[in-house]
């Protein structure tokens, strides 16, 4: 779905604000402006509102789509919404702005139930050949739904398969770690609120590192310059220490690492080619 372009000739100014499409759909990213909510938060928004909303049904409750935003150009998803949905969404918030969302939206919920066919005053066989459909296109639908599933669970156990085959001795650890965090930062299901997606990713990392062993990973790094300042190392060799070379040195470390950079792999469903 290519970004969407709406006549805004007779609109009202909350129909612009919102972007509501001939449909009587918004976007993501225009519900989220006109919400006035924190931009930085946007995409972690996304995700625990939208795809990790397991209240919501894609192609049913919203629609993904690639756009080029500001950002230099660089394609990103958005999301068309239905109004319920979107009302839903609404719901979450206590500003003005959130009320107001909300009863545009139940208005406009309102007036589509108005303009529903009532199917009782069909003939017989119209009534006949409309249950007929509904019941094809609902056998459809639970079929491709079903596909669907069978495909992800395909990719799902793909993923952990390739994940616990465990580092390739010809790649080496310190490679294959470069590698993972390279494909969780390039995953559709990883999400960072700013700056360069894959040093969130490593930073991720990290953080679940020192959670995880309970160190401060900061301080071992400065620890370690500081012992190779004392050795008389050169500038070149201090310079090439960094926080993975410093948990590649500890043994107890690189183990909870790999176990680390798995476990983001399985949850951000990374497929390692």
């Amino acid at each position: 779905m290519n970004e969407i372009t709406i006549n805004t000739a007779s609109q009202t100014p909350i129909e612009i604000a919102l972007g509501i499409d001939e449909e009587g759909m918004t976007t993501a990213r225009k519900l989220y402006a006109f919400l006035e909510l924190d931009s930085s938060n946007y995409s972690r928004w996304c995700k625990s509102n939208i795809t990790g909303n397991e209240f919501a049904e894609e192609n049913v409750d919203y629609w993904a789509f690639v756009i080029n935003d500001e950002w230099g150009g660089q394609a990103t998803k958005d999301y068309k919404l239905t109004a319920h949905f979107a009302k839903k969404l609404s719901v979450k918030g206590n500003s003005e702005k959130a009320e107001e969302a909300r009863e545009y939206f139940t208005r406009l919920e309102e007036k589509v139930k108005q303009q529903v066919i009532d199917y009782s005053k069909l003939s017989p066989e119209l009534q006949m050949f409309n249950q007929i459909f509904q019941q094809v296109a609902k056998t459809e639908l639970e079929q491709k739904r079903l596909a669907e599933r069978a495909d992800q669970q395909e990719k799902n156990m793909k993923t952990i398969i390739d994940t616990f085959k465990g580092t390739d001795s010809d790649v080496g650890t310190e490679k294959w770690v470069n590698r993972c965090i390279s494909k969780i930062a390039e995953s559709d299901d990883f999400s960072y609120s700013f700056g360069n997606k894959y040093a969130a990713a490593r930073n991720e990392s990290y953080r679940r590192l020192s959670d995880r062993a309970g160190c401060r990973l900061d301080q071992k790094l400065r620890n370690a310059i500081s012992r190779a300042e004392e050795r008389g190392c050169t500038k070149e060799l201090i310079n090439q220490i960094n926080k993975l070379s410093v948990i590649m040195q500890d043994k107890r470390l690189k183990e909870i690492y790999i176990g680390v950079i798995k476990e983001m792999m399985i949850a951000y469903r990374v497929e390692i080619a």
